[in-house]
């Protein structure tokens, strides 16, 4: 069911048309192009701010120290030490992809998903007008994780899967905070994006990156960098599911990352899992911990 929705105030709307007139793209440049700066001390200062500022804890990082990342990328997709997030062992249990909340989560309706309160989009336009990808999710279910500036920005795996296939999606770089997320129709099927079709014990899933404002690249264990260079077309990548090249991922397993902060959005086929009751709106999420029961 649909929440209720209320009009901006004058101050809220100013902030959406500040995303819609900024700069999007030479802005995010900037910020990639400052985050890789091997700066020393100025480097190290910065980093130290935005740790206060975001009340990153370090404690939990392999490296603990701002001192110990040459620039501030390294310091976002800082790895975690050993068991810091421990997988759920569970074979018939799902886990969580990323660190971050819930944004919105429940039941594909047909072929719409909600983003949120008033704003539903197509999975057609999510996944770039793949209309036989799209058949696979009708009518099943979906989980929106933003990840914050504070999270860990890597991605991994809720279960055990064969890449199939990936697509690269070019749009727009709007900011995918849950303000925004609630005021920017179609937020998510607008920005840039990564789709990654995986085979899995249950069937097809979906898990899709999706780029922001300053959000400078994204990156998958078997590709790297995704972006930059940006294609102003969408590229489409099918992989082998068989044989010495195919990609196999375990659950638990890293299979990207973020380049400062963005959204995960995964999508599974109907009747396959039953999400976890308490995965709504505006819950935390910490990776490795229970996503969904397979049916």
């Amino acid at each position: 069911m649909l929440k209720p929705y209320s009009s901006p105030t004058y101050w809220q709307r100013t902030k959406i048309a500040i995303q819609y007139l900024m700069p999007q793209l030479p802005l995010t440049r900037a910020a990639g192009w400052l985050a890789e700066q091997k700066w020393g001390a100025v480097t190290h200062f910065i980093i130290k701010l935005f740790a206060k500022k975001y009340q990153v804890n370090l404690d939990e990082a392999e490296k603990t120290q701002p001192s110990d990342y040459a620039s501030f990328n390294e310091f976002f997709i800082r790895p975690l030490k050993a068991n810091a997030r421990p997988i759920n062992q569970d074979p018939q249990t799902l886990c969580l992809p990323a660190d971050g909340r819930v944004s919105e989560s429940g039941k594909i309706e047909q072929n719409r998903l909600l983003q949120a309160k008033g704003h539903l989009f197509t999975l057609e336009t999510l996944l770039a007008n793949d209309m036989a990808l799209a058949e696979k999710f009708r009518n099943g279910d979906f989980i929106t994780t933003y990840l914050s500036p504070r999270d860990y920005h890597r991605v991994h795996m809720p279960c055990d899967g064969t890449l199939r296939k990936m697509i690269y999606v070019p749009g727009e770089l709007f900011s995918v905070n849950p303000f925004l997320a609630e005021h920017v129709p179609n937020l998510f099927a607008r920005n840039e994006r990564v789709i990654c079709e995986f085979d899995t014990a249950f069937g097809p899933m979906v898990q899709i990156l999706v780029g922001a404002t300053i959000t400078a690249s994204m990156s998958t264990v078997w590709a790297g960098v995704i972006n930059p260079p940006r294609s102003k077309d969408v590229l489409v990548y099918e992989y082998l599911t068989e044989g010495e090249s195919a990609v196999h991922l375990k659950k638990g397993e890293e299979m990207g990352a973020f380049r400062l902060g963005s959204t995960v959005i995964n999508l599974f086929p109907q009747g396959k899992v039953a999400l976890e009751s308490h995965l709504t709106a505006g819950e935390p999420t910490r990776m490795g911990e229970p996503l969904a029961k397979i049916k």
